[in-house]
């Protein structure tokens, strides 16, 4: 989903719901009886979702963030969990993707493709990488070990990837002009490809292909960003095609947010179809909604609406239950594992000599800059809406002179709070004012907007945003020193709602020089609570 065609309308403000009601939490949807939208709030946009045996998955872009391409896991596609990432870091052939000589925001993984093939039993990712290359990542598992296995050189953008009923993998994809590729027998390059569909001028923009069979009928879903869905149907993969529309200015579930749009469709165990849709909803991001699908007597689409618009609840899906339960999408972390979690993605690749996980989260300086953005090894954290609070326990005790470790609000406008030590004294400081213009580059690295002195070594810091769409939204940060009263620091932090750095803000941990490298701090823990 790029919005490169707007000339810099950004419609989704231009048609959001103004009935005045405030967002509810998602988690938990009342039991049994009803859902909530949007099923999950958090930052997971341009979702492809599938359903393997009686598990749900979603797949969702990240660009800059590395491992890329998370994986969401559901057995009643309302209550979901982290279960992994597709791509295990960004080997794209750049050292941007490491912050080495260059960088590489909101480039990397764009909307892609996510499917799995029973003859195999292989999963399969398939992405289109700087708009000339694509790469096919595959696994046997969600959570096990993802292996890239292949680049073809041409661009499946926003591809939507098809196991036919003879085994015979077809890729939807393209702006305004859709073509398909059939490919090899392994999947793993391209045998032909052609263009099936131009779309018309009346409707503009087409993308973000899906592609699905349904009772002999294949059909290619598309977006109209940001406030569209269309249809493509064909008795052939490589048409010819005619197209129907599904939706157009819907109202969205999410007061303030946007129409919801792109996404996928997965049939239920039991027959039925739902489209998990996401919904534009910045300063937070692109946050997926659910809605059941009927088909007309003819065989279109159709979505059930409430009231004309994308039910704010629905009945919940009719799904058999299941003995398996998932993880919470909030709480705490200590990082006692080999490893981190799939809730977290470091912004770019990280230096792995610099990490490590065990006893907390330790954090060795991996790079000398004044420059957050510039800066190595900083973890990052999708904020969970409509509000939320994260808090880490920050041991500072090995820091050296001239370094900075934290807590950030990240995204192209970011502040934080965090500990500074210079010739041998620690403050606790609130830094805002770090921005980055239209083409990413540092624009300004920040300004000291309040500070206190600390010693001890350990200190609780914490960010509290509000997320809900629109402007003037605001995270506030403060500090402990023992873990229980919290003191405000610096003024409130105006968030930045614009989309056109896609990713919306995320909590973030950071730890970078200003001198020269060799120092280093550890988190014991990481929380992020809801009210």
């Amino acid at each position: 989903m790029q919005y490169s065609d707007w000339n810099g309308t950004n419609q989704q403000w231009q048609l959001a719901r103004v009935d005045g009601t405030d967002p509810t939490p998602t988690t938990p949807p009342p039991s049994g009886t009803s859902y909530t939208n949007p099923v999950v709030w958090q930052d997971f946009a341009d979702g492809d979702i599938i359903r393997v045996g009686d598990a749900y998955y979603y797949s969702a872009s990240t660009m800059h963030y590395s491992p890329g391409a998370p994986i969401l896991r559901s057995y009643d596609l309302v209550h979901w969990e982290y279960a992994g990432h597709s791509v295990p870091s960004l080997d794209f052939g750049s050292n941007a993707y490491n912050l080495n000589g260059g960088r590489a925001y909101v480039k990397g993984i764009w909307a892609s493709a996510f499917n799995y093939r029973k003859s195999n039993s292989t999963y399969y990712w398939i992405g289109c990488v700087e708009f000339n290359r694509t790469y096919v990542y595959t696994s046997t598992s969600v959570d096990g070990t993802w292996q890239k296995r292949s680049q073809i050189n041409n661009c499946y953008y926003d591809a939507g990837l098809l196991v036919d009923d003879n085994d015979t993998m077809y890729v939807a994809y393209g702006n305004t002009n859709i073509s398909v590729a059939q490919l090899s027998a392994d999947g793993l390059s391209q045998v032909r490809s052609q263009q099936v569909f131009s779309t018309p001028s009346s409707v503009g923009t087409l993308e973000g292909s899906r592609f699905y069979k349904r009772n002999g009928y294949y059909y290619i879903w598309l977006t109209r960003p940001a406030n569209g869905q269309y249809v493509l149907r064909s008795t052939s993969p490589f048409g010819p095609y005619e197209m129907r529309q599904v939706l157009l200015n819907m109202p969205g579930p999410i007061s303030g947010g946007g129409v919801p749009h792109q996404g996928g469709l997965v049939q239920t165990q039991n027959g039925d179809w739902y489209y998990m849709a996401f919904v534009d909803a910045y300063p937070g991001g692109r946050v997926p909604a659910l809605a059941p699908i009927t088909w007309t007597g003819d065989g279109w689409p159709q979505v059930q609406t409430v009231n004309g618009g994308w039910g704010a609840s629905y009945p919940a899906p009719n799904i058999p239950a299941s003995s398996k339960t998932v993880q919470p999408m909030t709480g705490p972390d200590t990082f006692t594992g080999s490893g981190l979690g799939p809730r977290w993605e470091w912004n770019h690749n990280p230096d792995n000599t610099k990490w490590s996980t065990g006893s907390g989260l330790r954090l060795q300086t991996a790079t000398v800059t004044n420059d957050l953005y510039a800066a190595r090894n900083t973890l990052t954290h999708r904020i969970q809406g409509p509000t939320s609070t994260a808090t880490i326990e920050l041991d500072y005790s090995t820091m050296a002179d001239g370094d900075r470790s934290g807590l950030a609000m990240l995204r192209d406008s970011s502040a934080w709070i965090g500990v500074k030590r210079d010739n041998g004294a620690t403050r606790v400081t609130l830094v805002n004012g770090l921005t980055m213009d239209g083409n990413w580059n540092t624009t300004g690295t920040g300004t000291e907007a309040a500070s206190a002195a600390v010693s001890g070594g350990r200190i609780w810091l914490r960010a509290s945003a509000d997320i809900r769409p629109g402007s003037g939204r605001q995270a506030r940060f403060s500090y402990s020193t023992d873990g229980v009263t919290f003191t405000a620091l610096g003024p409130a932090f105006t968030l930045n709602n614009a989309w056109q750095f896609f990713m919306g803000y995320r909590y973030a941990i950071f730890n970078y020089a200003t001198r020269a490298l060799g120092g280093a701090v550890t988190v014991r823990s990481f929380d992020m609570s809801t009210p």
